[in-house]
């Protein structure tokens, strides 16, 4: 009997430490948010959280927050990898007074990737200014640390700055596809990252802003099937030192259609109806329209074995 209660006193104290070793509160690869969720809950399928917030903090890196059912799960700050995917069901951010989605990611090395996906979202900037419904939301998306950012089926509407602003001090990726920017003050895409900064843009409508894209010094952008198209003072820009490719665009209806400053080209696009078509030198590499602007303004230099068709 001695043996015996010296061995039940060591198997308890065994125990009792392993107990005190593991974590309080452990952290899932995926985890769900809910419309009718609490983010007092673990955030499971059968538990699920109410906010972004909530289910981030029970996420382990490189994890994935799905959305179950519609709701609207709040602004958030993103410090590490993560896939937030709301595919299939409506997931809503409403940024009042704030930036929708702040990333943040530090370099780590519990965090190799530093990469965020972010899927399925509308990201909403409106809000009231005492009886007026207006634009009280300051970015859709900021950037200011990560490798890479993808972002996939969203829509970014009425913010009083930029839709996506990509700030990031170290050079990195922006990968945008399928996705609707509309009705923000500045910028529809700020491509003003650090010098080395690739932003990559597939069947992408930036309409209704101040630009639809403006690229920053050391920037290099390419884009393809995409409209740029009401925005108030030009739909494709760069700045001195950055770069810009383009392919099957539709460029409309802007204030100036392209503005260069530092490298454009751009080919089988479409720049029309603009009040100005070009307004500085660029360079075509053929089966461009450009016709329907009120000024045609600077006509392209043509690459090798290229041409376009109806220059004003």
């Amino acid at each position: 009997m001695h043996n015996k209660s010296r061995l039940l006193a060591v198997v308890g104290t065994t125990l009792a430490l392993a107990a005190l070793s593991a974590p309080a509160h452990a952290q899932a690869t995926r985890t769900f948010v809910s419309g009718v969720g609490n983010d007092a809950d673990p955030c499971s399928r059968t538990a699920p959280c109410k906010t972004f917030a909530g289910a981030i903090s029970k996420t382990f890196i490189n994890g994935e927050i799905d959305c179950l059912d519609p709701g609207g799960f709040g602004t958030l700050t993103i410090t590490k990898s993560i896939t937030i995917d709301c595919t299939g069901t409506l997931g809503s951010v409403l940024a009042s007074g704030t930036n929708g989605f702040n990333i943040n990611i530090p370099v780590s090395a519990n965090d190799p990737f530093r990469t965020v996906r972010l899927r399925g979202l509308t990201i909403n900037g409106t809000g009231p200014s005492g009886t007026i419904g207006t634009r009280t939301g300051l970015k859709g998306i900021s950037i200011t640390q990560a490798t890479t950012v993808i972002l996939e089926d969203i829509v970014i509407s009425d913010f009083s700055q930029q839709g996506i602003n990509d700030a990031r001090t170290a050079a990195g990726r922006l990968i945008i596809r399928n996705s609707v920017i509309r009705n923000n003050t500045g910028s529809g895409i700020s491509a003003g990252g650090a010098a080395g900064n690739n932003t990559s843009i597939d069947n992408v409508h930036s309409i209704n802003n101040a630009f639809g894209i403006a690229t920053a010094t050391g920037n290099n952008v390419s884009i393809v099937r995409s409209v740029f198209s009401g925005n108030t003072t030009a739909g494709v820009e760069t700045d001195a030192g950055g770069i810009l490719a383009m392919d099957s665009a539709v460029v409309s209806g802007n204030v100036t259609g392209l503005t260069n400053n530092g490298t454009m080209a751009f080919a089988n696009s479409e720049i029309s109806f603009n009040t100005t078509g070009i307004s500085t030198a660029t360079t075509s590499f053929g089966n461009n329209r450009i016709f329907g602007n009120t000024s045609a303004g600077t006509v392209p230099t043509l690459g090798a074995a290229s041409s376009d068709h109806g220059q004003q």
